[in-house]
């Protein structure tokens, strides 16, 4: 790296990485920035171990469990981005605040997150977590080389707002089992997954609310 380019993790999680319309639109805000370079992107399936020591700072919060479940039931895409301290504000500014609830209006996560933490990308949120992030991942996957083909366009329906509308029916109980089929119906609609694939993805987005 050059002086002044840091570098972040960045990782597609589930509900950005199988649902192809939302994947696209971020891929293609992704890949035309003109302030960051992209220097990895692969398909990854991350173990627990991994996830855990990621995420260690929030062991105590009940959702724990669920968070690592979350982001090691199924291959996810990671890469890595370089940049400098400023651009990297900018990409987390356009991303959006972590719960969807409180994402800005526009931001990434406002418009394909559904819910709480069901929010689409990880990116590292300043240079030292950034070289701390990298490095850990280093050790469990290449993070250079642009391997994942993901594609900037999708035929497939993008039912983010009534995903968000029917997750907070679950999160509330209010007609719960029939809002949770629904959500399972309108994923299978967004995502090429089947089988035990499409049945887990569909299990750790329910279990987020």
């Amino acid at each position: 790296m050059t002086d002044g380019v840091v570098a972040a993790l960045l990782i597609f999680k589930p509900d950005a990485a199988y649902r192809l319309a939302p994947r696209a639109a971020i891929w293609r805000f992704l890949k035309n920035r003109e302030d960051i370079r992209l220097k990895g992107l692969r398909w990854f399936h991350p173990p627990e171990e991994l996830i855990q020591r990621h995420y260690d700072f929030l062991q105590s919060r009940p959702f724990f469990p669920w968070l690592v479940d979350f982001m090691s039931a199924l291959p996810v895409v990671v890469g890595k981005i370089e940049a400098d301290p400023p651009a990297l504000e900018r990409l987390r500014y356009d991303l959006g605040e972590t719960r969807i609830q409180e994402a800005r209006p526009g931001s990434i996560r406002e418009r394909f997150g559904i819910y709480g933490g069901v929010n689409c990308l990880h990116v590292s949120d300043s240079p030292e977590s950034g070289a701390k992030e990298t490095e850990l991942w280093s050790h469990y996957v290449q993070l250079e080389g642009l391997e994942a083909l993901l594609g900037e366009r999708s035929d497939e329906p993008d039912h983010t707002y009534r995903l968000r509308s029917l997750a907070a029916q679950v999160s509330a109980g209010v007609h719960k089992d029939l809002a949770a089929a629904t959500i399972l119906e309108l994923l299978q609609e967004e995502t090429d997954l089947i089988g035990e694939d499409l049945a887990t993805f569909g299990r750790i987005i329910l279990d987020a609310f």
